[in-house]
């Protein structure tokens, strides 16, 4: 991931309708993550009734609960959180590749942009940066929700 992110807009998210989907698996890092966005949306006025979190087992699990979350009910943008580290292997990348692409296909199939969240990192003091530390991508995927679901909108009457 880039340190160059975007400009967050400004959006009333009062009449947004948002579903997050986080893994348990590394769960401090994802509550880390999980924070962050909600304190995002929060502060741009999104309800709390608008508001859905499920939580799931691992990043493997995540895609097939936001594709349950979609079907559930209206949402304007959907969240998936999760953190995957590397290890002796590239289970890491195989599984972040794999998330990736379904939960693009989840988007295209159900209507509804999908901010894909999970962290795919090579090292835990990587993944600390970005879920804890001084980067903060859990604003940036609060900020990319809301943009999204304002384009949803707009695009959708």
């Amino acid at each position: 991931m880039s340190s160059f992110a975007p400009a967050a807009l400004d959006f009333d998210a009062t009449p947004f309708r948002v579903g997050i989907v986080a893994a348990r698996y590394n769960s401090v890092l994802v509550e880390g993550l999980l924070d962050r966005v909600l304190a995002g949306l929060r502060a741009a006025g999104l309800r709390e009734q608008n508001l859905a979190v499920v939580r799931v087992p691992g990043s493997h699990e995540v895609p097939v609960a936001v594709q349950l979350l979609a079907a559930a009910g209206p949402r304007d943008c959907l969240i998936a959180l999760g953190v995957l580290i590397g290890g002796d292997t590239n289970h890491h990348e195989l599984v972040g590749a794999s998330v990736s692409h379904a939960l693009q296909r989840v988007a295209l199939d159900a209507g509804v942009p999908v901010i894909n969240g999970v962290i795919v990192t090579d090292t835990a003091a990587q993944a600390r940066a970005r879920c804890t530390g001084r980067l903060n991508r859990g604003a940036e995927f609060a900020a990319a929700a809301l943009e999204m679901a304002a384009l949803k909108r707009k695009l959708s009457r």
